[in-house]
């Protein structure tokens, strides 16, 4: 295992320097000029010039992706654009909110997803069966910025229980969580009824009853087990997605996370800050990755790392 995590280690590093090659020249490719934003409309040409200039925006873009990777890999993100804050400070008033709402969206969703999965495989082809079938296609086939609308209308609007937006309370968390995490529920639902169906069919499973164990024992004692690696990989794809996918959910309730961050700083052209929390999001999501894979051979003695 150790060994494992060494060769999966060593081969970020020249996967997250392309990442940040193609990420810096994609945000390059935006139609827009920063320095002009900057400068406002009123600015003169010559004004314009020597402000990109400050800014080393005239520099090939060869020589700024080189100048931008030796200060990221020094731990300079460099100076957001718009408010002349350290990108890395911007981060760090961001990063824990988003995860908090990624961490409750994901851990209710994995819980319930779970519990009806297990339900419908049980009963299959009985009503709680359909039951959690429509569960899951309502889950899947709802956007979740229109989910999002509907409740803050709804439960913001009409009967105020819940605030339309902001963290001021732990309230503030509910409505995003339960629009981010209806996705997720009805997918996990979907993967553990099939992957439990699919297990329940086993030889060993059929041994396990055998024995005389219960239904109970041999559902949660075995068939579970087995079950889960699949339904870890759907969690664990889903939560490296939540850090950095969520941009549409926060712009509906005005959550201040990264997502809400990144799309302020698009719309203003904020290059540094907009290529470094692309890249913290490929590392979020490569890091998530990398510990799903250590998980499995928790879940499944079977699986063993070379």
């Amino acid at each position: 295992m150790a060994s494992y995590l060494i060769k999966r280690i060593l081969g970020l590093i020249p996967l997250l320097i392309a990442v940040s090659f193609l990420i810096f020249m994609f945000i390059h490719l935006i139609p827009g000029d920063p320095a002009r934003l900057m400068a406002g409309k009123d600015a003169t040409n010559s004004e314009v010039e020597a402000l990109r200039s400050h800014l080393g925006l005239d520099k090939p873009l060869i020589e700024q992706y080189l100048l931008y990777l030796k200060d990221t890999v020094q731990g300079d993100l460099g100076h957001s654009l718009r408010s002349n804050a350290p990108v890395t400070q911007l981060f760090g008033e961001r990063f824990l909110p988003s995860l908090e709402l990624s961490l409750l969206s994901i851990g209710w969703a994995s819980i319930f997803g779970v519990l009806l999965g297990i339900v419908s495989a049980v009963f299959r082809g009985r009503w709680p069966d359909s039951l959690g079938t429509v569960t899951a296609i309502s889950g899947i086939s709802v956007p979740n910025f229109w989910l999002g609308l509907v409740m803050i209308q709804l439960f913001a609007v009409s009967f105020h229980i819940f605030p339309a937006g902001g963290i001021e309370t732990w309230k503030g968390y509910i409505l995003p969580s339960i629009a981010l995490g209806a996705g997720i529920m009805a997918m996990i639902t979907r993967f553990t009824r099939s992957s439990l169906v699919q297990t329940l069919q086993e030889d060993f499973i059929r041994t396990a009853r055998s024995r005389g164990l219960s239904e109970k024992a041999v559902i949660f004692g075995h068939a579970l087990k087995r079950s889960l690696v699949t339904v870890l990989t759907i969690a664990g794809l889903q939560f490296g997605f939540l850090l950095g996918g969520s941009i549409v959910v926060e712009t509906v309730f005005s959550f201040p996370g990264m997502g809400r961050l990144l799309i302020d700083s698009i719309q203003f052209r904020d290059y540094p800050v907009v290529q470094s929390l692309l890249l913290i999001f490929s590392l979020e999501f490569i890091l998530v990755n990398l510990m799903v894979d250590v998980l499995y051979g928790f879940l499944n003695p079977k699986i063993r790392y070379n």
